[in-house]
């Protein structure tokens, strides 16, 4: 793609290379394991597999069990990729362009789940922690992707104040 950036680029590859960690480690969960919803094995501590169908968004926030819903769910996704995939082509700071390559990847990973399942498969249970939720990798990508745009944020508000402060000093 003409006009795209180092950092666009890495985003891109990243993004790739979480749809493609998703959707192996989901074959492996259903078609190798062949884990059932509900079925939990121990791994180790208090890392469990247990399988789970959400038809919600993350976490299974707002389920709907309704075909509607289904690929409502699947074009908001591909829309939030889209609208990501234009900020991405153009940014020059390397960790707003990791924070979007996860981004992209997790929502497209969901994605593919919703339009070949309709709905999203989660395993990775960590409840014994006292997190309620199971998710995938996708979900986890998606947060990490959360956390390094709000760290891109305060890293960049910390420069143009810095910034600010010199300029004044000049």
């Amino acid at each position: 793609m003409k006009g795209v950036t180092r950092p666009g680029w890495m985003a891109f590859i990243l993004a790739a290379v979480v749809i493609v960690a998703d959707q192996a480690s989901k074959y492996w969960i259903l078609s190798v394991l062949k884990l059932q919803e509900g079925q939990s094995i121990p791994i180790a501590g208090p890392l469990h597999l247990t399988g789970v169908w959400n038809h919600g968004v993350s976490f299974g926030l707002l389920t709907a069990n309704h075909d509607l819903a289904r690929w409502a769910f699947v074009a908001f996704s591909l829309i939030v990729a889209v609208v990501l995939v234009g900020w991405v082509r153009k940014t020059e700071r390397p960790l707003f362009g990791t924070a979007l390559g996860f981004l992209i990847g997790g929502a497209v990973g969901n994605a593919i789940d919703r339009v070949r399942f309709g709905a999203v498969a989660d395993f990775i249970d960590v409840s014994r922690l006292h997190f309620p939720w199971v998710f995938n990798v996708a979900d986890a990508a998606i947060n990490v992707g959360i956390a390094c745009l709000l760290l891109d944020m305060l890293l960049q508000d910390r420069q143009e104040k810095a910034s600010r402060v010199a300029g004044d000093a000049a």
